[in-house]
């Protein structure tokens, strides 16, 4: 019995949503407010997303991916209007997960190769680190210390989480994706 594509992308998707979705359960290191070191939980999204040809797969399932991280995760934000309260849903977790999904036109410049995937990696991370530094300013800063200002409590406490989730990410995502390459010769 041959599978048609879509469902083999939509079935791609669901396991590595799901076994994204287990790994962000195994917590390395848990920040006070939110965010969180886990054991590579966005590697097997960015897997997908780097190997699979067309963008729209890779968008709907970081997409999928954000929405189960915020019912999973989703702390209330210390807000007086349902403006600020709306910038975190979006910045905390949809726009800071979704955006994973450019690993696919990164890695595609650059052939698919693991330069490719190293590289969107990197960018994809820097990217949902600046959305959290971003509501780490606009809603999040009230925990800054007295006389501290509040971006650089926002960069020492998003970066306290988000850069060894980055190295772990990028290296994880470096090592199984060229793994997969040599064994599986996936393009």
């Amino acid at each position: 019995m041959r599978i048609n594509n879509k469902t083999r992308r939509l079935s791609e998707c669901a396991v590595m949503i799901a076994l994204s979705t287990v790994l962000s359960m195994i917590c390395i290191y848990q920040a006070p407010y939110g965010g969180k070191v886990t054991l590579g939980s966005m590697v097997p999204i960015i897997i997908v997303c780097a190997h699979i040809k067309d963008f729209r797969w890779g968008l709907l399932a970081c997409f999928v991916y954000s929405l189960v991280q915020m019912l999973l995760g989703f702390a209330a934000p210390p807000t007086a209007t349902i403006g600020y309260f709306a910038a975190v849903v979006l910045l905390d977790y949809i726009v800071a997960f979704t955006v994973l999904c450019i690993v696919n036109p990164i890695s595609k410049i650059f052939g698919n190769t693991l330069a490719g995937v190293a590289v969107g990696t990197v960018i994809a991370m820097l990217c949902r680190f600046m959305c959290h530094f971003i509501t780490g300013i606009l809603i999040w800063g009230v925990y800054a210390p007295e006389g501290q200002p509040v971006w650089l409590y926002s960069l020492i406490y998003n970066g306290g989480y988000m850069i060894p989730e980055a190295v772990i990410t990028v290296s994880l995502s470096s090592v199984i994706f060229a793994v997969l390459k040599k064994r599986v010769n996936i393009n």
